[in-house]
């Protein structure tokens, strides 16, 4: 179902689903396209209300979607090209070996050294993509740990994985999920990931109440969630 009200001079329409939860979420796709799923009877006249509330920062996402969109960064899986690791940048080192069967990533020496048997692109991205996820699981628990004293309450699982709309999320379960590209942040924004996250075992919403709790563990966090809205375009493959 789509529905819409004007804002201003603009027109913002958006599609509902119906879904066994007890808030409602607005989320704006990567496309602009905004998103909102509604506890199952809530009146239409009530959603849009409720949505309309959240306006200007509805136009806001959709500005910050299309700047991302314009750009983005493409790299090449070529030697010499510079893919980040924790806030650095490291240049790619290819050494085609046609003897081997798997495609192998290092860092070695401030350089990314893949030995592979192959030039195929496609196939180096998801060699890289295998590292970073490893290194992003094994930096966040650590960072989890370190955190959890701040904390008496203890995720039911961390794992890793592609999210194209998000840094991480925590579901209705506690577990902890969050995007391999992460790895390719400075350590001080993957912390402020981190707590971001363990606070939404408490709050699963972004109301004052959450903002509170992360500010109590990390006082600066407005400083860091800026700096990843304005940078976290760089992290990709």
């Amino acid at each position: 179902m789509k529905l819409k009200f004007k804002f201003g001079t603009k027109d913002i329409e958006f599609k509902v689903q119906y879904s066994n939860r007890k808030t409602l979420a607005i989320e704006v796709s990567p496309n602009g396209e905004v998103n909102v799923i509604s506890p199952v009877g809530v009146l239409e006249e009530d959603i849009i209300k409720k949505v309309k509330s959240k306006a200007t920062w509805i136009v806001q996402k959709q500005y910050e979607v299309r700047n991302i969109n314009v750009n983005k960064i493409n790299r090449e899986a070529v030697s010499g090209e510079g893919y980040l690791y924790l806030g650095r940048s490291y240049s790619l080192q290819l050494i085609i070996k046609e003897d081997i069967k798997d495609i192998e990533v290092k860092l070695f020496r401030g350089k990314f050294i893949i030995t592979t048997p192959t030039k195929d692109e496609g196939k180096i991205k998801e060699a890289l993509e295998v590292w970073y996820r490893e290194k992003a699981l094994q930096k966040i628990n650590t960072r989890v740990e370190y955190y959890s004293p701040f904390f008496n309450k203890k995720p039911k699982a961390i794992k890793v994985k592609e999210q194209k709309k998000r840094w991480a999320s925590c579901t209705s379960k506690n577990e902890l999920l969050f995007n391999w590209r992460c790895a390719m942040a400075p350590a001080y924004i993957i912390d402020y990931i981190v707590v971001h996250e363990m606070c939404h075992m408490y709050y699963k919403d972004h109301s004052k109440e959450f903002w509170n709790r992360v500010s109590t563990i990390m006082p600066d966090y407005e400083k860091r969630r800026l700096w990843l809205r304005d940078n976290g375009i760089k992290f990709d493959v």
